[in-house]
């Protein structure tokens, strides 16, 4: 896990000949999905969003990479002075699952486990955010942890919301939405019409992406967010990220984009990202002056249609925050989300040095839970 400035971020030019072309075999046979670990993803992520820190460290087997993960390295861990490692997630990933063969997951991780250890600059322990607690990559660590005797705590975990059912899309509305809602949303789809021409678009040509692009960091800029400066037009990094994501993305299949129009101009768009046989909701921006028409709902009954409609797409992670109102109310299934801390070994003063580290996280983040506990009416 040195420093090889050959994959550092910042200089994905230097990455030697091959190595996308690399990570790209491994992502089309992963054990688990994850759009984010993609170099459709992670190469523009690497460029342009302040990775200059993150390694990426690679597990083999006989000489084969059968793993990649990105990896920070941070100075603390909450309030406390603590380094640790932790699998690298920017503040545009919603899933953290390394990308691991299939059929490998055990060794990967022994791998991934055994280069930390040896690697001092790694910090004390790891810390493991955005896994799929019922996932491949959750089952083989716990595996592995436990055949090494390799202390290991589930921090927390969450439900979000994911679109997993073999029913058509109008069954699925039928089935999971109430009744009142169904009704209500008929009526402001007729509403919506009666201001003016409504139409829904899936992109297809690449002659368009820029022009899509732009017209969803516009609109996303427009709102709330942008008042906030959380929007990606906010910052000139997310842009080129967006831009680069997209049409990398674009290039390999992997990009679903939609919108609908009022006369001819975005009133809500949404990006979803692809990566085997499931989908990721990135982004969703909608123009917020027609919020009482619900243009976000909208959005996502063009979306519920297009996912149910397409038999190569088995899924689709909402990537929305816990209790997210919107797609809660809309999609039934739940994805549960985890962290998890991993102890790392070593020798001599290592050892003592991160058996502390990993005793006083435990003690710290029982005391966190006991002052929630006490907060919770």
């Amino acid at each position: 896990m040195a420093p090889d400035p050959a994959l550092k971020a910042g200089n994905p030019g230097t990455m030697p000949v091959g190595q996308a072309e690399r990570w790209a075999a491994l992502a089309a046979d992963a054990a688990e999905a994850n759009c984010f670990y993609t170099p459709d993803l992670l190469l523009p992520a690497l460029a342009h969003l302040d990775g200059q820190d993150i390694r990426l460290i690679e597990a083999e087997e006989d000489g084969a990479v059968i793993g990649l993960m990105p990896v920070g390295l941070t100075k603390t861990y909450g309030r406390l002075p603590i380094r640790n490692a932790t699998n690298w997630m920017h503040r545009h990933c919603f899933f953290g699952a390394p990308l691991i063969r299939k059929g490998h997951e055990q060794a990967a991780w022994r791998s991934f486990l055994a280069l930390l250890d040896a690697t001092p600059e790694a910090g004390n322990f790891l810390h493991l955010s955005g896994l799929d607690a019922a996932g491949a990559n959750a089952a083989a660590l716990e595996a592995v942890c436990f055949a090494q005797r390799r202390p290991i705590v589930e921090i927390k975990r969450y439900d979000r919301a994911l679109l997993r059912s073999d029913f058509t899309a109008d069954a699925y509305w039928e089935t999971h939405v109430r009744a009142k809602k169904r009704k209500e949303i008929r009526r402001l789809q007729k509403r919506l019409t009666e201001l003016g021409t409504v139409q829904s678009h899936t992109l297809a040509d690449a002659a368009d992406l820029a022009s899509w692009c732009e017209d969803f960091l516009t609109l996303e800029a427009a709102g709330w967010k942008g008042a906030e400066g959380t929007a990606l037009k906010c910052h000139a990094g997310d842009s080129a990220f967006f831009h680069a994501a997209c049409a990398a993305a674009f290039s390999s299949g992997a990009l679903h984009f939609l919108r609908i129009d009022l006369d001819g101009r975005a009133i809500a768009m949404l990006v979803n990202f692809r990566h085997a046989s499931g989908g990721f909701s990135f982004k969703i921006a909608f123009d917020e002056a027609l919020g009482r028409f619900s243009p976000g709902v909208l959005i996502e009954i063009d979306n519920l249609h297009a996912v149910q409609g397409d038999p190569t797409i088995g899924w689709m992670d909402s990537c929305a925050a816990v209790d997210h109102p919107m797609i809660d109310s809309l999609w039934a299934e739940r994805r549960s989300i985890a962290q998890y801390r991993v102890a790392l070994k070593g020798h001599g003063l290592t050892r003592a040095r991160r058996t502390a580290a990993f005793a006083a996280a435990d003690i710290a983040e029982r005391g966190s839970a006991f002052i929630r506990g006490l907060k919770t009416p």
